[in-house]
């Protein structure tokens, strides 16, 4: 299964295109739609999120409301591109320090920063979230589900380590995605602060996927690891800037003995481990446990009090451009996390178990849970 998508921020629409999506499975459009909704929410979002209104419209690859096999088109319109479109727009020049403004203008020749802004910008994750709401409905199929919480925001972060997976309900009930409410109260606060300074701010994010059974992934080549393609997945979303799976980089502090998870074995219940400090991926592949993976994401780019840059135009000293932005979007990139990562888990999912058909793959599925 792979996927492309087309579009940019202030025009007509977002556009996704799946390939590779089994026959014969019925799609819910109402829970893509949904998850679209959950990735508009979140406190610290900007206005346009009171424009856009996420809707998905799937144009191909369905018959019946059931997968026939063939490339799945879907559709998002962009609300607000009525608010532009016939309008005269003069050249932006002021690249914002953290964007794609400078770099992309330089690399494709643009005089105006904000033709590297309209496809770089994470507006275009809506898209995925699409195709990732897909790879949710196969994958739950399946008995996999993910949740995601947010661990941290600035200086605000969660106490209690170790938040299991039935926990991860009570996220989604809070404006910031976390589970604690006083956390959530204190990220919240920090929000406002930083938007009363004119400033923004990051935080970091945790997913979890449970049921996915061992041997996703592989060891035999570096581009089939699913630790790798997972890494890629969360860091391709704008503003991530680290990845790690399970105990991550605080690994590094440790002896290998408080590390590694042992591995345990009886009858009745097959192989277990009593930790999942590898977050359940061991030599580039699934081993079984809850996979749990951290992303941490910068803080916005665009200031409402805005950091020094240079106008590519004059090349003069200058004050970088002020769009409507957010000022925390957190909350937000947790679930294009976590339906990234899914998708990533339905491609390895199909690697082993895929076939043409919902039919073909449910017979492999039921041989290997047969043992």
């Amino acid at each position: 299964m792979r996927f492309l998508t087309a579009g940019e921020s202030h025009g007509p629409c977002l556009v996704a295109i799946v390939e590779g999506f089994p026959a014969g499975f019925p799609i819910d459009v109402e829970q893509i739609n949904r998850d679209l909704a959950r990735r508009q929410k979140g406190y610290g979002r900007g206005e346009r999120m009171q424009i856009e209104e996420d809707q998905i419209e799937i144009l191909t690859g369905l018959v019946n409301g059931r997968t026939i096999g063939s490339p799945i088109a879907m559709r998002i319109a962009n609300r607000d591109y009525p608010n532009w479109a016939g309008r005269e727009h003069p050249p932006i020049t002021l690249a914002r320090p953290g964007h794609a403004d400078f770099a992309g203008s330089v690399k494709y020749g643009f005089g105006d920063v904000r033709l590297a802004a309209e496809r770089s910008s994470a507006r275009e994750t809506a898209a995925r979230v699409a195709v990732g709401s897909l790879a949710r409905q196969l994958l739950r199929h399946f008995g996999i589900e993910a949740a995601v919480h947010v661990l941290q925001i600035g200086s605000a972060a969660l106490e209690r380590s170790g938040v299991t997976f039935p926990e991860l309900a009570a996220a989604e009930q809070s404006p910031v995605r976390c589970t604690d409410p006083e956390t959530s109260q204190a990220m919240m606060a920090e929000i406002e602060r930083a938007k009363a300074a004119g400033d923004t701010l990051g935080g970091i994010f945790e997913i979890q996927i449970k049921g996915v059974p061992v041997g996703l992934g592989s060891y035999v080549h570096w581009d089939r690891r699913l630790d790798s393609r997972l890494a890629a997945a969360l860091m391709s979303i704008p503003g991530i800037k680290g990845v790690e799976i399970g105990e991550g980089f605080a690994a590094a502090q440790k002896l290998g003995s408080q590390v590694h998870d042992e591995l345990f074995y009886e009858h009745d219940r097959g192989y277990y481990r009593r930790t999942n400090r590898a977050g359940g991926i061991e030599g580039g592949m699934s081993n079984g446990e809850v996979i749990v993976i951290r992303a941490a994401m910068k803080p916005i780019p665009t200031l409402t009090r805005p950091l020094k840059t240079v106008d590519i135009s004059s090349r003069q000293p200058a004050q970088a451009s002020v769009q409507r932005s957010d000022t925390c979007a957190v909350p937000a990139a947790a679930v294009v996390g976590e339906l990234a990562a899914l998708t990533v888990i339905a491609q390895a999912f199909l690697e082993v178990f895929g076939g043409d058909s919902l039919k073909e793959i449910e017979q492999r599925w039921l041989q290997f849970q047969s043992g």
